[in-house]
């Protein structure tokens, strides 16, 4: 899909990838909403992007259908979206203390997986309505990228909520990609190892050397502005579709 004049709403776009998606879309000329919490930096990122920023926090799930819904018809459309909104806990299945708090592991799971899926099922709705883009034939109307991370796949030693809910994220690509494909909306997840984004980037950096030492190379935490160059990429190129993919310098977590 072509970037140029397309529409496109990035949540958590206030700070770390998602401000580096929003600000390299705009840099290629997308019009752009971001949506994040309402003390964060969107308003500060969305002036400089030339877009509008909506306030939102996706774990309210009927606050973020209106959100989506103002933003899109700010943009006057909806093409693309990208969700990097989520986070998670530290908390073992069992303990001294007893076993995994449950209300914990929902709320890992609302704020990642069902707000993903939320927002998802959302924007396809708005993209079904698009004119298809067509250069060669291909009709398409949207592209949906998603965030999980390679602990979806490789989950350490007390991060079973988070793995659950980024493997979820992972997991349902595919199976969305073929609920929309007939109506040539593409979707897709990155899975990121470490970035330099919120509390990881103030850890010194011998402690960085030490989280990144498995990596194949390069050898380093990865940088927003990498995970935004494969936001653009997969935008770019209508054959990626149906998957999660790994941006991870080749790195596996160990269980610790």
């Amino acid at each position: 899909m072509e970037t140029k004049g397309k529409k496109a709403a990035v949540f958590g776009g206030a700070s770390g990838m998602g401000r580096a998606s929003a600000e390299l879309l705009a840099a290629r000329g997308a019009d752009v909403a971001v949506l994040d919490r309402p003390d964060s930096d969107g308003e500060v990122v969305a002036t400089a992007c030339g877009g509008s920023f909506h306030p939102v926090d996706v774990t309210d799930f009927a606050g973020t259908e209106r959100a989506l819904a103002t933003a899109a018809d700010d943009l006057g459309g909806l093409h693309i979206t990208v969700t990097t909104a989520g986070g998670g806990i530290a908390q073992r299945t069992l303990t001294k203390r007893g076993p995994h708090d449950l209300d914990t592991f929902r709320r890992v799971l609302d704020l990642n997986a069902v707000a993903t899926f939320n927002i998802s099922r959302l924007a396809a709705a708005r993209m079904s309505g698009n004119e298809p883009e067509d250069p060669e034939g291909t009709g398409e109307r949207g592209v949906i990228v998603n965030t999980a991370s390679i602990a979806a796949f490789e989950g350490q030693v007390g991060q079973v909520a988070y793995t659950a809910a980024k493997a979820a994220i992972a997991g349902m690509s595919l199976t969305m990609a073929r609920d929309l494909g007939s109506l040539g909306i593409r979707v897709l997840a990155i899975a990121p190892s470490l970035f330099e984004t919120g509390a990881v980037r103030k850890l010194p950096d011998e402690a960085k050397s030490a989280l990144v030492k498995d990596a194949a190379f390069p050898r380093r935490m990865g940088r927003p502005e990498e995970y935004a160059k494969l936001v653009l990429a997969i935008v770019d190129n209508p054959m990626l579709n149906g998957q999660c993919l790994r941006l991870d310098a080749g790195q596996r977590f160990a269980p610790r």
